[in-house]
C-alpha cells in the first residue's frame, strides 16, 4: 500500500538511511504528490508531528506551498523546462533557513526534455548535503534512462476505487462527473461518431492523462452502482437521476462494461497513446452492444 511506502521514508529519514533521490512510480500522481507533502511535513515539523499539526507554522507553510525549503516543479505546458531546473539549483545553492533539509519534488518526471534532464544530471551526480529529491511518474519507461539510473526506484500504488459515489458530487469532481455523464449518453444512447466524440469532447476538455483516468474511475463507479442497484444491494442515489438512460442495460451487460473499464484503467498506466486507447474503448463497447 502507498501509505506504508511513505511511512518507511519517514522512518529512513529519522534513522539517517534516506537516499538523496527517489523515483516514485505511481498510478495516481496527484495523490502521490499530496503524500510526499505529508512526508515533508513529518520531516520538517519542529515538534511532535500529528495530523493537522497546529503547533508549528512549518506544516501550514507546506500546505500553502510557501515553504522555501520545499520546491515542487510541474510541467510548464507539456514539458519541464531547463529554466525550471536551473531555478531549483539556484534556490537550493544555500543551506535552508527554516528547516534542516531542502526537499524538491518533480511532478510528472517523464515530462523532462533533453535540456532539462541534462541540467538535472549534475545535480544528481554530485549530490549536496541536506537536499532530498523525489521524482513522480506514472510512466516509468518514459523517464529518461540517465535520470532513472541515478534514482532509487520505489512504487506507491493506490486503489483505483479511492473515489466513492458521494465524492463524485464534491466541487473538485463535479466537472468530470458532468463530462462522464455526457460521454456515457453519447456512447451508450446515440452510439454514433463515438470516435470523433473522443477527440472533440474528451481530449479537448481533459488535457492531463491523470484526469482522463479519473474520468474513467467515475464511469466505473457509475456502472458498478447500477449493477449493485439491480441486485438490490444499495438504495437509489441522486446519481441515478443523471444517468437513468443506462437503466435498460442487463446485468451481464453491466458486468462486461465493468470489466472493459477496469482494463482501460490498467492500460492507461502504461505508455499507450491516449487517443488510441479511447478509440479502442468505444470500439469494444460497440462490440458489447452489438
Amino acid at each position: 500500500m502507498a501509505l506504508e511506502v511513505f511511512q518507511r521514508l519517514v522512518k529512513y529519514y529519522h534513522e539517517n538511511k534516506i537516499s538523496h533521490v527517489y523515483l516514485v512510480e505511481t498510478n495516481n500522481v496527484d495523490a502521490c504528490l499530496n503524500d510526499l507533502k505529508e512526508v515533508s511535513k513529518q520531516i520538517f515539523c519542529t515538534g511532535e508531528y500529528t495530523d493537522r499539526c497546529t503547533k508549528c507554522n512549518i506544516c501550514n507553510l507546506v500546505d500553502q506551498d510557501f515553504l522555501p525549503s520545499l520546491l515542487i516543479i510541474e510541467p510548464d505546458g507539456s514539458t519541464i523546462k531547463k529554466e525550471q531546473i536551473t531555478d531549483l539549483k539556484r534556490k537550493f545553492s544555500t543551506v535552508p533557513i527554516y528547516t534542516k533539509d531542502n526537499i524538491y519534488i518533480i511532478k510528472r518526471a517523464e515530462a523532462m526534455n533533453g535540456a532539462s534532464a541534462n541540467t538535472m544530471l549534475k545535480f544528481l551526480e554530485e549530490p549536496e548535503d541536506r537536499i532530498i529529491g523525489f521524482f513522480i511518474t506514472s510512466n516509468l519507461n518514459n523517464v529518461l534512462p540517465t535520470i532513472r539510473s541515478r534514482c532509487e526506484i520505489i512504487k506507491a500504488m493506490y486503489d483505483i476505487h479511492e473515489l466513492n459515489i458521494d465524492s463524485l458530487f464534491d466541487e473538485q469532481n463535479k466537472n468530470l462527473l458532468s463530462i462522464a455523464t455526457k460521454y456515457l449518453e453519447k456512447i451508450e444512447v446515440e452510439k454514433s461518431n463515438s470516435i470523433m466524440y473522443n477527440k472533440e469532447v474528451v481530449i479537448s476538455q481533459i488535457t492531463e492523462r491523470e484526469d482522463v483516468k479519473k474520468l474513467f474511475q467515475i464511469i466505473l463507479i457509475i456502472y458498478e452502482e447500477f449493477f449493485k442497484n439491480s441486485l438490490n444491494l444499495n438504495n437509489k442515489h441522486q446519481l441515478f437521476e443523471n444517468v437513468k438512460f443506462l437503466s435498460n442495460i442487463s446485468n451481464q451487460g453491466l458486468l462486461e462494461r465493468i470489466k472493459l473499464v477496469t482494463t482501460f484503467l490498467d492500460d492507461i498506466t502504461s505508455n499507450v497513446n491516449l487517443e488510441l486507447l479511447l478509440d479502442k474503448f468505444v470500439i469494444e463497447l460497440s462490440d458489447i452492444n452489438g
